[in-house]
C-alpha cells in the first residue's frame, strides 16, 4: 500500500510517499481502506514538530480520514465489511468528560495517522458516517466539525435565538455556522476577506465583520449585540482578550485553536471576573458526541464545505495552501 511518511524527523522536506505491506487486523480491530483524508492546523504542527509530543519515526501523519471496512479482526461486534466509516481523533475517549491521557490517544500524533492506503483502528476508535456524505466530505468530521459540535452543542448548551461570534472561515468556523443555525442561533462570523464574508452569508450568517477595515471586531459585536452568548476562538494568544470583551455577562468563549499562539503574557483576569466569563478549552470531543452530530448531520442533510481537494501525491501543494491560511474557505481535503 502506499503511504506518506515522516520517514527521519520533523519537517515538510521529510514526508515521503512509501510503499508498505497492507496491514492485518488484530483482534477487536478493524482494516479500513481509506479514502480521503482533510488537514488540519494541528497537522501543520505536528509535521513542524512544534507539538508537544512524542512520536517514533517512520511516522504516518493526518488526524481525520475516511472510508471502508474491507476485513475485520477476531471478535470485531460494531462493525462488518462494507460498513463507510472514519476514525475518531481520540481512540478511546468514548463518552463522558475529558480525562487525563485522552490527547495520548491521537491519531496523527503521537499515533499513526490515516495518510495511507490502509489503516487498522480498533473497533471502539470507529464511528459510521452519514449515509449522504461522500468520503470527502466525511473526512472533515473527526476534529473541525466534532469540535464545533462539542463546544457549541454539547458543552456550551446552545440554545435558539442564542448569538454566536465566529473567528475567521477555516473548518472548525465553518462547521460553527453550520451547526449554529441548525441549532436556531444568530451568527456574526469575522474574516479578512469581503468575498469570504459574503460566502459567509449566503450561508446563513447575520452579521459580518472585516477585521482588517475593523480592527476592534469585539466591540462592533458588543453594539450589534449587547453581547453575546458563545465565541469560538481560533485565535489564541491574540484574539483571547477580544473575545472575552465580546462577551454578554455569563458568556462562554471556547479555546479551539492558537493560530496566533499560546502564551498571553501578564494578561488581565479581570474581564473575566467582570463578565463572569466561561472559558473552555477544547480537546475535540468523544465518540457519543460523534455519533450524536452524524445522526444530526443526516437529519438535516448537512453537507460540509469543502475549500479544494488534492491527490494523495500532491500532499505537499495541499500543506502549503493550509500554511498559507487566508487562501481557502471550509476544509481542504486529500484523496487517498
Amino acid at each position: 500500500m502506499k503511504t506518506i511518511q515522516l520517514k527521519n524527523g520533523f519537517g515538510f522536506e521529510e514526508l515521503t510517499m512509501t510503499e508498505l505491506d497492507i496491514p492485518t487486523p488484530g483482534p477487536k480491530e478493524v482494516l479500513i481502506r481509506m479514502r480521503a483524508a482533510s488537514l488540519n492546523y494541528r497537522d501543520l504542527v505536528v509535521i513542524s514538530g512544534l507539538m508537544p509530543i512524542e512520536v517514533k519515526f517512520p511516522f504516518i501523519p493526518l488526524s481525520d480520514g475516511a472510508g471502508e471496512i474491507v476485513a475485520v479482526g477476531q471478535g470485531v461486534t460494531r462493525f462488518q465489511v462494507g460498513h463507510r466509516v472514519a476514525g475518531n481523533f481520540q481512540q478511546r475517549f468514548i463518552g463522558g468528560n475529558p480525562r487525563p491521557g485522552v490527547l495520548e490517544e491521537s491519531l496523527g500524533g503521537p499515533l499513526n495517522g490515516v495518510a495511507a492506503e490502509y489503516v487498522v483502528l480498533h473497533e471502539d476508535g470507529v464511528v459510521p458516517i452519514p449515509d449522504h456524505l461522500t468520503y470527502e466530505e466525511a473526512s472533515t468530521l473527526p476534529i473541525a466539525a466534532l469540535t464545533a459540535w462539542s463546544m457549541l452543542i454539547e458543552y456550551g448548551g446552545l440554545q435558539a435565538g442564542d448569538t454566536v461570534l465566529l473567528q475567521g472561515t477555516g473548518g472548525v468556523s465553518i462547521f460553527g455556522l453550520q451547526f449554529s443555525l441548525m441549532a436556531g442561533a444568530r451568527v456574526i462570523i469575522t474574516s479578512s476577506s469581503n468575498d469570504k464574508l459574503e460566502r459567509a452569508k449566503a450561508l446563513g450568517a447575520w452579521q459580518t465583520i472585516n477585521y482588517s477595515e475593523v480592527p476592534d471586531w469585539d466591540k462592533a459585536a458588543l453594539e450589534l449585540t449587547g453581547g453575546v452568548d458563545h465565541v469560538l476562538d481560533v485565535g489564541g494568544a491574540a484574539t483571547m482578550g477580544k473575545s472575552i470583551n465580546a462577551l454578554r455577562t455569563g458568556g462562554t468563549v471556547s479555546m479551539v485553536g492558537f493560530l496566533s499562539g499560546l502564551t498571553i503574557p501578564e494578561y488581565d483576569v479581570s474581564s473575566i471576573l467582570q463578565k463572569a466569563a466561561t472559558v473552555r478549552g477544547s480537546q475535540v470531543g468523544n465518540r457519543d458526541h460523534f455519533e450524536k452530530m452524524n445522526r444530526a448531520i443526516a437529519h438535516h442533510g448537512l453537507h460540509p464545505v469543502i475549500d479544494r481537494v488534492f491527490p494523495l501525491d500532491r500532499i505537499g501543494e495541499a500543506f502549503a495552501l493550509l500554511a498559507e491560511g487566508k487562501q481557502y474557505f471550509g476544509k481542504i481535503v486529500v484523496q487517498i
